[in-house]
């Protein structure tokens, strides 16, 4: 049954739980819903009512949200036996969740319900009628999530047809086809959807599971075989190898099949909400995702940055901005000019007519990405760089002596405390300072040493540090390269030391990261209008 609008069904708050390292608390889950809500999701299922005392918790809360746009379902299964169906606990559960839609899975694969279940073919199909009839009855919109049914359309065609059947006479809304084990191909996808297509005369829903890796296209071909609702979770998570992705599914159907869905969607908020639901879940965002990872829209080699200057339909299928996302440009050792002035025109810096100095630049960039250093993954300490070579920067401070002492024994006891002499402006800073090992220890005496004359250096936070080994051959006397991600509760920022001693590795990272932060202040300062009398 064709529409002419597609129903987008959102089960991050249920199947996307069920994801391993996924754990959402109420509050989190009603944040969620509330997001889901804002983007223009139309079904958000809120999870199992008959399962857990946390989600019958999160359905008496989420009424109180007053959504404006999407509803709120209740999930659970069919009846257990066909002849309970009043006493049944979990259909009961369903009721008194109050939402006004509920999805309910039942059979459609011969072997589960014989093996699973021991039902006949009969009973199952008798189970399947009164469970879906009796919710009906209630007033209520009804979801039949089709279990196994490509599993069980292989099969035996004729008991998956018989099952999804019994549903739309009881009265279901929609029929959704369910690839619950995710190996399906998407020719396998559209031919049954076809068949499904003109067995029944219900809508038609999918959802599908990643376990090929194809949950995404095969969402999207249901849908051009005539399905008109889909199920998925924002990125993709769920059990096993995840769901399909709906951050992936809506700008395919909406920008390249030019398919309509029932609101209308701020398509430019996609980034945010995947990375909302990425942060609320302690997920680190997946930076290749498509459409809103950090790399989708990266650019490193010279020739295609040279292009995307050009016109970046070139290298672009879609436009950043569509999706919330924007362009990046990556400097390496892969880089030509083009890469050098897209980041300083970035930075506010016009290269335009300094060939010179670009391509001084880009032999001084393949040098040292030759010694270990990386700049894609440290834009802060290319910045000071560029900015080194114009003459626009010097560092704040300059180190004279420094001293680490480390001391353990079998008892496991340990020190460690750092020494530095440090020069501001001509002033000499001697200072000392411990800590938990030699890298915090001196970061702690840098901190002290400073802090006298950069009072705002006090808001840095060093949110993440990496060490990789560069030359693994060398064992112990191996080059490292130190990567440390800072941030000041505004912006982020990371830079890059390189050593085969990673106390000055990460020395130079430190040092990189707080004149950066004080570049930036003082840069502030000069744009910024003074009061006069």
């Amino acid at each position: 049954m064709k529409s002419e609008y597609i129903e987008l069904f959102d089960t991050t708050l249920r199947d996307g739980t069920q994801g391993e390292g996924v754990n959402l608390s109420i509050n989190d889950k009603l944040s969620i819903a509330q997001k889901l809500d804002e983007f223009g999701i139309d079904i958000i299922e809120g999870g199992w009512p008959g399962s857990n005392p946390r989600d019958e918790e999160f359905f008496q809360k989420v009424a109180k949200l007053k959504l404006k746009k999407a509803l709120i379902c209740a999930f659970g299964s069919t009846a257990r036996f066909p002849d309970k169906i009043l006493d049944d606990s979990n259909l009961n559960a369903l009721l008194k969740a109050e939402t006004p839609i509920v999805s309910i899975f039942g059979k459609t694969w011969r072997f589960h319900a014989e093996k699973g279940l021991g039902l006949s073919e009969s009973e199952n199909e008798e189970l399947i009628y009164k469970s879906v009839l009796y919710l009906k009855e209630h007033g209520r919109k009804v979801v039949f999530d089709a279990e196994h049914f490509f599993d069980g359309f292989k099969n035996d065609k004729q008991f998956a047809l018989k099952m999804i059947r019994a549903a739309q006479e009881a009265g279901a809304d929609v029929i959704t086809l369910c690839d619950t084990n995710g190996g399906s191909l998407p020719n396998e996808i559209y031919d049954a959807v076809k068949e499904v297509e003109g067995a029944i005369n219900k809508p038609i829903g999918i959802h599908t599971h990643n376990d090929g890796e194809l949950a995404v296209a095969n969402s999207l071909i249901a849908l051009e075989a005539g399905a008109v609702h889909v199920q998925g979770t924002v990125n993709g998570v769920g059990e096993r190898c995840g769901n399909a992705n709906l951050i992936s599914i809506i700008p395919n159907l909406m920008l390249k099949m030019n398919l309509k869905t029932k609101q209308n969607l701020n398509l430019d908020e996609l980034t945010m909400l995947s990375n909302y639901v990425s942060e609320l879940m302690n997920l680190a965002p997946n930076t290749r995702a498509a459409f809103v990872g950090k790399s989708a829209f990266a650019h490193k080699g010279g020739i295609h940055v040279s292009a995307v200057m050009k016109d970046s339909k070139m290298y672009e299928h879609i436009s950043p901005k569509s999706v919330g996302n924007k362009q990046r440009v990556l400097v390496s050792d892969l880089s030509g000019q083009s890469n050098i002035k897209y980041k300083a025109k970035e930075f506010g810096i016009d290269l335009s007519e300094e060939n010179d100095l670009s391509k001084k630049l880009v032999r001084h960039i393949k040098s040292l990405e030759y010694e270990g250093y990386q700049f894609d993954g440290a834009e802060a300490s290319f910045e000071l760089m560029l900015r080194s070579e114009t003459n626009e920067f010097s560092p704040f401070f300059k180190l004279l002596d420094s001293k680490i002492h480390v001391a353990f024994d079998n008892q496991n006891h340990s020190s460690v405390e750092a020494v530095l002499k440090i020069e501001v402006d001509g002033e000499i800073e001697h200072t000392a300072s411990n800590g938990d090992g030699p890298v915090n220890a001196l970061d702690n005496a840098l901190r002290k040493a400073l802090l006298r004359f950069y009072p705002d250096i006090a808001s840095i936070k060093l949110l993440d540090y990496k060490v990789r080994v560069l030359d693994e051959k060398n064992g112990t006397a191996a080059k490292v390269r130190v990567l440390i991600q800072s941030g000041d509760g505004i912006e982020t920022w990371s830079t890059v030391g390189v050593s085969e001693n990673i106390i000055e590795a990460s020395w130079q990272a430190l040092c990189d990261s707080i004149n950066y932060k004080l570049f930036k202040i003082e840069s502030e300062k000069m744009f910024t209008p003074v009061d006069r009398p």
